[in-house]
This record gives C-alpha cells, sequence and structure tokens, in this order.
C-alpha cells in the first residue's frame, strides 16, 4: 500500500500562509488526490482535490486562498494556503480522494494572533 508523508505545517498569523507538501511512496499518477483536514472537534473533510487531468475542486471554505497541485514524477502533492483564518487550524493530511490509503500522521496547522 502507498504510504504518505506530510509537511510543511506550522504556526503562523491570521492573514499568513503556508504550503504543505506530501510525498507518496508509490505512483499516484492515476488517482485523484485530495487535502484534508480535522479541526479540533470535527470530523475529518476534505479541503481540496485535484484530478488526474490536473481539474481542481475546492470547499466553499477555502476557495480563493488555496490552491492544490501535483507533481506525479515526484510522486508529490502540494497545497498552498494564502491567507489563513483562525477557522483554518487543524490537522492537514493528503491521501486518494475517493479510495484513501492509510492514513499518514498529518501536520498541525494553527493560525493563531
Amino acid at each position: 500500500q502507498v504510504q504518505l508523508v506530510e509537511s510543511g505545517g506550522g504556526l503562523v498569523q491570521p492573514g499568513g500562509s503556508l504550503r504543505l507538501s506530501c510525498v507518496a511512496s508509490g505512483s499516484i499518477s492515476t488517482y485523484a488526490m485530495a487535502w484534508f483536514r480535522q479541526g479540533p472537534g470535527k470530523k475529518r473533510e476534505a479541503v481540496a482535490t485535484i484530478f488526474t487531468g490536473a481539474d481542481t475542486l475546492y470547499a466553499d471554505s477555502v476557495k480563493g486562498r488555496f490552491t492544490i497541485s501535483r507533481d506525479n514524477a515526484k510522486k508529490m502533492v502540494y497545497l498552498q494556503m494564502n491567507n489563513l483564518k483562525i477557522e483554518d487550524t487543524a490537522v492537514y493530511y493528503c491521501n486518494a480522494a475517493l479510495q484513501p490509503w492509510p492514513w499518514g500522521q498529518g501536520t498541525q496547522v494553527t493560525v493563531s494572533p
């Protein structure tokens, strides 16, 4: 099975930016990939999806602020997050969008003044 390792999280002030990275142990080229997040006391939700043809889909809460991209050759998925808000605080995970592999450890994003 594919293993996933997320990185790039941290502590940032509201309005700041972060770029998350995810590296897969196997090929991702034939999979729609997504970034998910789980905030304190909340269910895990998908926030951005990128399909094999590079079309993208965003949750309304992040539309216009987050950008998902992929590099199949490097087995990488990225999430550029701009104009971060306190409510973006969560653990962020990447995974296959439709039939997730085992979840990685995620990367913590904390947005705080």
